[in-house]
């Protein structure tokens, strides 16, 4: 295996690997023994689950999340630039360095000429465009909208003006035990005409991906969104 730094999806549900990721992911995780995670414990759990044989006790992981210090971050790499070891980048959920702290080693891998490799696998952003009905053609990723009031209404707007002004499709998350909120502010906040996509539970058994006008939503159960997560897509 040619070193390398490893972009390695992890599931977002419960489903079976073998239903969302390729057999290949599996060849290159188990040829790892540097491994960059958001938290060790979750890691654990996935390589474990991926493969049962996997001795965790030689492997060596890094931490990097909101508590990681900048000034350690530059020694992540050091395997890979000095022994020529690969490194693999795990997110909690979904794809690394998309709406993940691990872009800032990718873009210090880039920064250094070090190969970066992408590995197939499940992204909710994209998952979640490619079954709304909404436009793949121009979107836009905004990540998580302001909490308070009125700081959220106003950034509603803006993105509802966005999407009908330049036909892009504006995507957002909210913390799933905020879903509730997020959408009643939808509501509140949009126009009746525009389209609201809310795709929850992706990849799960429960999975839910429906979209309405937010005149039609007013009059729709409430989605199954309760601290699960959840993608939302604003379009025109």
């Amino acid at each position: 295996m040619e070193p390398a730094l490893y972009l390695i999806p992890v599931p977002i549900s419960e489903q079976p690997f073998e239903q969302v990721l390729p057999s290949y992911n599996r060849t290159i995780i188990t040829g790892i023994s540097f491994f960059i995670v958001e938290n060790v414990r979750s890691a654990i759990r996935f390589l474990k689950k991926l493969d049962s044989a996997l001795d965790i006790n030689t492997l060596t992981f890094f931490e990097l999340n909101e508590h990681t210090d900048s000034a350690d971050i530059g020694m992540y790499l050091e395997p890979l630039v000095t022994q020529k070891k690969s490194i693999g980048i795990l997110s909690e959920a979904g794809c690394p360095a998309v709406a993940d702290p691990g872009a800032t080693i990718v873009a210090l891998a880039q920064k250094q000429n070090i190969r970066v490799v992408p590995l197939v696998g499940p992204s909710s952003i994209l998952l979640a465009l490619m079954a709304s009905g909404c436009s793949g053609q121009n979107f836009a990723f905004n990540g998580y909208l302001p909490v308070k009031s009125p700081e959220r209404e106003n950034r509603l707007r803006q993105l509802e003006h966005r999407a009908a002004k330049e036909h892009q499709t504006q995507l957002f998350i909210e913390a799933p035990y905020r879903n509730q909120k997020l959408f009643a502010a939808l509501l509140a906040s949009c126009q009746a005409h525009t389209h609201l996509c809310v795709a929850t539970g992706i990849t799960g058994a429960g999975e839910y991906i429906h979209t309405h006008t937010i005149a039609e939503w007013k009059h729709k159960p409430l989605p199954p969104f309760d601290r699960v997560p959840t993608i939302f897509a604003l379009s025109q």
